[in-house]
C-alpha cells in the first residue's frame, strides 16, 4: 500500500469518533511496518488518549523501524508534564511519521 492509502485509513479511523474528541481534534494514527499495519488509534472520547499514545500500546513492541501515519503533527508537549506523544514515537524507535497536516496549537507548531 501506499502513503496515501495508509494516511486514508488513519483518516477513516479518526471519523469513527468524529465530534466526540472535544476539546481535542479528532485524530487517527495507523502504525505500519514492513507494509504490515501493526497499530491503530484514534483519539478517546473527551480528548484523551490521543490516537498515537492508542496505536503505540496496540502495536506493543513492534514499532522499531516502523512508519506512523497521523492525520494530525504528533504533541511536542503536553499541559500534563506527561511525555508527548512525539516523545513516545521517538522512545518507540518509530523511523518515520507521516502526518497529514501540521497542528498550529503551540504545544506542536512544527515541533511534534
Amino acid at each position: 500500500m501506499s502513503d496515501e492509502a495508509f494516511m486514508r485509513a488513519a483518516l477513516d479511523l479518526a471519523a469513527v469518533l468524529k465530534g466526540r474528541t472535544g476539546p481535542n481534534p479528532t485524530v487517527g494514527c495507523i502504525i505500519v511496518k514492513d507494509g504490515v499495519v501493526v497499530g491503530r488509534g484514534a483519539t478517546g472520547e473527551g480528548g484523551r488518549p490521543h490516537a498515537e499514545e492508542v496505536a503505540l500500546d496496540d502495536a506493543g513492541a513492534r514499532t522499531e523501524g516502523a512508519t506512523a501515519y497521523v492525520t494530525l503533527e504528533p504533541c511536542a508537549q503536553r499541559s500534563t508534564g506527561a511525555a508527548s506523544c512525539s516523545q513516545r514515537l521517538v522512545a518507540a524507535r518509530v523511523a518515520r511519521v507521516v502526518i497529514a497536516v501540521a497542528d498550529p496549537h503551540p504545544f506542536a507548531a512544527g515541533a511534534g
